[in-house]
């Protein structure tokens, strides 16, 4: 198998860009990326500092949240940073379960 749950993470780079990625393992990825093993974007942009992550399951569902995070504008990333619940993805579609609920509600 692969090792456990894959999870989804945003880094803050030292010139205030925003870095989104996947891994097994958070720590041992953002380690990779400060010493200069990890993604191109992020060599040279430091220091490094884990903004936010999501524990996703599936690579597949990483994969998935991933493209969906690096879809949305800044503002939104900045928003589920910061925790806001209400965070939309791009196109104004809501998280995988906030359509399920509001999907049940319909339904009702």
């Amino acid at each position: 198998m692969n090792g456990g749950p894959w999870s989804v993470y945003l880094l803050r780079c030292g010139d205030g860009t925003l870095y989104c990625g996947i891994a097994l393992d958070v720590q041992a990825r953002l380690e990779a990326h400060g010493a200069g093993k990890g993604a191109k974007y992020t060599r040279g942009r430091g220091p490094l500092e884990l903004a936010y992550s999501e524990v996703c399951g599936s690579k597949g569902e990483a994969l998935r949240r991933e493209q969906a995070i690096k879809a949305m504008p800044r503002p939104s990333k900045l928003a589920l940073i910061a925790g806001d619940a209400n965070v939309r993805t791009r196109g104004g579609s809501f998280h995988r379960e906030e359509r399920k609920e509001r999907k049940g509600e319909a339904q009702k």
